[in-house]
Order: C-alpha cells, then structure tokens, then sequence
C-alpha cells in the first residue's frame, strides 16, 4: 500500500468530515432541539455558497466575502423560520417533510431567477493556494487544511457555547423539557428562532468554505443533506458531540472506502469484477454503518442526556 496516498486520503476524509459537521451541527440543532424535519437544510448550504461567490466576485476577496456571507445566513435563517416554518413545529413530520420539500423547489428556482442555471465559481486567494509539506513526505493542499482546522474552531466554539453560556443552557433546556421551560419564564419561540439561525449560518458556512473547492451549483446541497441526516442518526439526534465524531467517522469511510475498496475486493475476486463492484459497494459503506449503529444503539453513539433508550 502506498502509505502517503493513504495518509492524503485520510485527511481527505477529515476534510470532508469537517464539513459534514458543519451542516450536521446545524441539523442537529434544528431536529433535535426543535423537532422539525427540515429537508430545505440544504438549501442553505448551497445559498451560503452562492452568497460567498456573488460577495467575492463584488470585493475581489473570499475572506471578505465569508465575513459579509455569515450574518445574511442568519438572517435568511431567521426569516425563514418567521416566514415559512414556525406553524409547522405543532405539525407531524409528514407535513413538514411535505413543506420542507416544497422549500427547496423555492429555493432553486430563486437561485436560477437571480444567478441563472450555471454554476459561479469562486477563486482563491494567493495565499490559500499551494500546498504545505507535512511530516512523511507529504504534501497537502494548504486549503484542505484550512478547511479542517475552521472546522476544529467552529467544533470548539459550539462546545463553549451550548456548555458554557447561558444561551446554550437555555437550549438544553429546550431540548430536555420545551414545555418546563416555556413554564419557567424562556421565551420558546424566540430560542426557536436563534437557533434556527445558528443552524441556517453553519448550513451556508459548509457551502462557503466548500464552494471554492466543487463549485457553487443548484442542486449542491441534495446529496449532501442525506449524509447530513447519516451523521445525526450515528452520532445522535441532538448531540453535537455525535455530530463530530460521526461526521470525521462518516468522511473517513466514505473517502477511504471509495480510494481503496477496489484494491482490496481485488485480493479476493477478478480484477474486473472488483473495479466493478467497488464504486458500488464504497457508496453503500456509510449506510452500512448507520443500519449497524442503529441495530446496536437505536439512540446513536453519543445521544443526548435524558434520551430515552
């Protein structure tokens, strides 16, 4: 085996693992706390790239484009909750799914009507092009790694925050006992409304920081928001620590699995059958390992304090 190749695809699924995480800590927040099934998450996670590659194209700087880009995520995040979604959290799941559905029709033809069918790409600066030599012989993509370490910063920063402050506090509260907490003076529907654009803004920061490297396309959020979904189902409906550790667990095996499952099938079977039957299988892994994880731990990995088993 080609040790660096492995090592460079191991941070590859670290990389993409990061940004599972991202869109996945929102989820998580907007399922587990507030109890809606939101399909349209991805559809911010494609608007915030195409928030940063429109600002980027207007003052010729991504950096600048991403500090302009967060807060009008939170604030599309807020009116949409205001706007569209804040009758559906009495609603059964079926009929958010239903309204959720029709959102991301909104939402794409939005994007055709104002930044047409093609997708926008977005430059990087100088300094974020290159790669950086790393221990082993390896050299990785300088931006890859930015990527995983804004991950590792937004990580930590969530901890603090959902531990450490009192608005984090309240939304535990939320997520224990909604009703308690209503009774205790917290303003429910307005904690709804934060978070929901907490999570709207860690949708479009994914979308930012990703776009550079695939492109900002209608559509971009569809696949992803199934591997989003994957992540809190491992992890653990409402636990942001069983979003991170699913997500790196979910990013790994996905990249590994789709770099050397062909390799190692054709240890046992002909090598046409094994490139054949490869691609197949490495897109099956992560779903594999969620009926698994289910079987064994219908609440997740790490599920929040008070689930019920």
């Amino acid at each position: 085996m080609n040790y660096v190749l492995f090592a460079e695809q191991l941070l590859n699924g670290i990389q993409l693992g990061m940004v599972l995480f991202l869109l996945a800590a929102g989820l998580t927040l907007i399922f587990g706390i507030m109890d809606l099934v939101n399909l349209a998450h991805g559809s911010l996670y494609m608007l915030g790239a195409y928030f940063a590659a429109t600002f980027t194209q207007m003052t010729d700087s991504f950096v600048l484009a991403v500090v302009i880009s967060v807060p009008l995520m939170v604030l599309s995040g807020i009116a949409l909750e205001i706007v569209a979604l804040r009758t559906l959290y009495r609603r059964d799941h079926l009929d958010q799914v239903l309204a959720t559905f029709g959102l991301i029709l909104f939402f794409r033809e939005l994007v055709r009507i104002f930044w047409g069918a093609a997708g926008r790409t977005i430059p990087l600066p100088p300094y974020f092009n290159g790669s950086v030599s790393l221990p082993f012989g390896i050299d990785y993509p300088v931006y890859r790694l930015v990527i995983i370490t804004l991950g590792l910063i937004v990580a930590g920063g969530l901890y603090l925050v959902v531990q450490r402050t009192r608005i984090g506090m309240l939304i535990r509260a939320g997520a224990s006992n909604r009703e308690m907490a209503g009774a205790l003076g917290v303003n429910i529907p307005l904690l709804f409304t934060v978070i929901f654009g907490i999570g709207a803004a860690l949708a479009g920061f994914a979308g930012m920081i990703i776009a550079p490297l695939t492109t900002a396309n209608i559509g971009m959020g569809d696949t992803v928001l199934i591997q989003a979904f994957v992540v809190i189902v491992i992890g653990g409906i409402g636990s942001i620590r069983g979003a991170f550790i699913a997500a790196l667990l979910t990013g790994m095996i996905d990249t590994l699995g789709r770099s050397f499952l062909d390799d190692l099938l054709a240890l046992f079977l002909p090598v046409n059958a094994a490139e054949a039957a490869g691609p197949a299988l490495s897109s099956m892994l992560i779903y594999v390992l969620m009926a698994a994880i289910l079987f064994f731990r219908p609440q997740g990995l790490f599920p929040p304090k008070g689930a019920k088993a």
